[in-house]
């Protein structure tokens, strides 16, 4: 009996606020629900999409996560089609790769249904094409993350280079989304093409710090590193109230406080689940004076990447 596969793939922080285009990690929720299932019309369709409100395309070659399929079924030459079901958990255009989640849980289904002929790293490039049709342009720091879990360091593109970092196990993330409107592209627009040599020194700094804080447990050097001089200063007033909501996240213990991604979510560092609540309430309240719908979202670092949810029997589903 053929199956169908339902997979999650979790939101993502990009940036991390030195990490700028190199650096990201994945959280436990929001994320993605994709599903796959093989049709018999030979070909790629979007039966459905729920969650989004209307806003992302059914059009297989616009779409994240067709949009990575199609190179994929093509390099595996395969002679029959898929179905793909989207269920879009978290909100779009939010910083929190909801694009890049998408693909990445397209193309993990896909390769399981098949009995994975493909590795992770295979899997990536595919992603990574996929998110390019929301982004415009190949950018691994959510997609990367999100497929392979935990922090991760883009050195290179040409060819790519994936680092994965290690992180303390007791390193917590609260993220506060609003909902305000920020387009990824209209945001990259802002950012300077070059800085001067004393901010350049300092950004570089901060990453090398940020990846030695990581690797060796030390919270209070991750808090010290996370300084962005490239972004949050062209980007800071696309968010409101970005400056009360970083500060009401300092006074309440966070070691870091940054925008995620191109916002207009914002993510704090702590070292425990009480101080991650309590920092993520308190980022919520100022939020909610200003009258802006909101959602938070309190997590681990997220190390698995994405999950199978369930096989379905096509009679059964």
């Amino acid at each position: 009996m053929e199956k169908s596969i339902k997979v999650f793939a979790p939101a993502t922080i990009s940036n991390i606020g030195c990490g700028f285009d190199t650096m990201g990690f994945a959280i436990d929720e929001p994320g993605d629900i994709v599903i796959v299932k093989k049709n018999k019309l030979n070909k790629l369709r979007i039966t459905k999409i729920t969650g989004d409100q209307g806003k992302i395309p059914k059009i297989i070659e616009k779409n994240t996560a067709t949009g990575a399929l199609l190179p994929m079924l093509k390099k595996l030459d395969i002679g029959f089609g898929f179905d793909i079901e989207i269920r879009k958990k978290m909100p779009i255009c939010s910083g929190l790769g909801s694009s890049a989640a998408s693909a990445v849980g397209a193309v993990v289904a896909l390769n399981e249904l098949l009995d994975k002929p493909l590795s992770t790293e295979k899997l990536l490039n595919f992603a990574l094409q996929g998110e390019k049709i929301a982004s415009g342009a190949i950018h691994a720091d959510n997609v990367a993350p999100c497929l392979y879990g935990g922090f991760i360091l883009a050195r290179d593109y040409d060819p790519l280079d994936i680092i994965k970092i290690p992180s303390p196990k007791n390193l917590y993330c609260s993220v506060i989304y609003s909902d305000v409107r920020i387009s990824t592209n209209e945001a990259r627009k802002l950012i300077k093409k070059s800085i001067p040599l004393k901010k350049a020194r300092k950004h570089f700094g901060n990453v090398g710090a940020l990846v030695k804080g990581l690797m060796t447990n030390d919270i209070d050097l991750i808090g010290r590193s996370v300084v962005d001089e490239i972004s949050e200063p062209a980007r800071r007033h696309l968010i409101p109230g970005y400056d009360a909501i970083k500060q009401s996240a300092l006074d309440n213990g966070a070691v870091a406080c940054n925008i995620s991604g191109s916002g207009p979510s914002v993510f704090a560092f702590s070292n425990s689940k009480h101080k991650a609540e309590k920092i993520g309430l308190a980022m919520k309240k100022v939020v909610t004076k200003l009258k802006i719908k909101n959602n938070l979202y309190i997590s681990k670092i997220n190390q698995i990447g994405p999950k199978i949810i369930s096989w379905l029997d096509f009679d059964k589903w």
